[in-house]
């Protein structure tokens, strides 16, 4: 068992715990990008409140709901359809990465679906339409802890979830789109790992076109990290600019 990772057992029996669930929701198609890159397999995430990629899903608790339970209560927030999730559907239970938010150790339990590509459409529709938690204001008084940042038992307004989307998992020309660009954007938690560990298990993507995508996207990072830089130079330059125009000590009547 790899670091961090627990037996489901195991993460069940971990006192003070706060446990999360998430799925991966995927499925096969025949479909082409622009009638000639092959899309193969549609798999979904979401793009959180906090502008972080992750997995719909959220807090559960244990002790008064299963964890398949709640992770589909979750969905039928999150996504406006009943999904049930099984026991089966489940791929690990690991610590998350420590957060100063909380004291509590938070674990997540992550799962796996496939489903068929009429399913994931209708899915992506009832999200946008019906879903509580999408694009919209939602009140949080008891499970509000998925934030993060808020504290627990606060009462905020915030919207869950801002949209969901499709993980490419093509390659442009170039090696710079699809896949790539994607992995460099950022995600919240593990979610990037869960996705490339269940791509690679999957056998949704190769390992020489995950490692060609991962290595691209490092690149990726770098012009990024570039770009904000001379972005960040630019606006102090405007700014400097800005307060010497315009010279608030000149225009204030009582020194005239």
């Amino acid at each position: 068992m790899a670091s961090g990772q627990l037996s489901r057992a195991e993460a069940l029996a971990c006192a003070g715990c706060r446990h999360a669930c998430h799925v991966m929701l995927y499925c096969d198609t025949r479909t082409q990008l622009f009638g000639r890159i092959p899309i193969r397999h549609v798999v979904l995430m979401q793009m959180r409140f906090d502008g972080l990629l992750g997995f719909p899903g959220g807090l559960v608790n244990p002790s008064e709901e299963t964890l398949e339970a709640g992770l589909s209560r979750e969905l039928s927030e999150e996504l406006g359809v009943a999904l049930p999730i099984s026991v089966e559907d489940h791929v690990d239970s690991c610590h998350a990465p420590s957060s100063s938010s909380s004291s509590r150790q938070l674990i997540t339990h992550f799962y796996v679906k496939k489903m068929e590509e009429e399913q994931i459409r209708e899915v992506e529709k009832a999200a946008a339409s019906t879903a509580t938690d999408h694009g919209q204001e939602v009140m949080r008084p008891s499970r509000v802890t998925d934030c993060g940042d808020l504290p627990d038992l606060t009462l905020r307004l915030f919207p869950q979830v801002l949209g969901m989307v499709r993980v490419p998992l093509y390659a442009m020309q170039g090696g710079d789109g699809g896949l790539a660009s994607f992995l460099s954007h950022s995600f919240i938690g593990n979610a990037r790992s869960q996705l490339i560990d269940s791509l690679l298990s999957l056998n949704l993507v190769s390992s020489a076109e995950l490692q060609k995508a991962l290595a691209n996207s490092l690149k990726i990072h770098e012009n990024a990290a570039e770009d904000l830089r001379a972005a960040t130079e630019t606006l102090l330059k405007l700014t400097c600019s800005g307060n010497k125009q315009f010279d608030p000590q000149q225009h204030n009547p009582a020194h005239a």
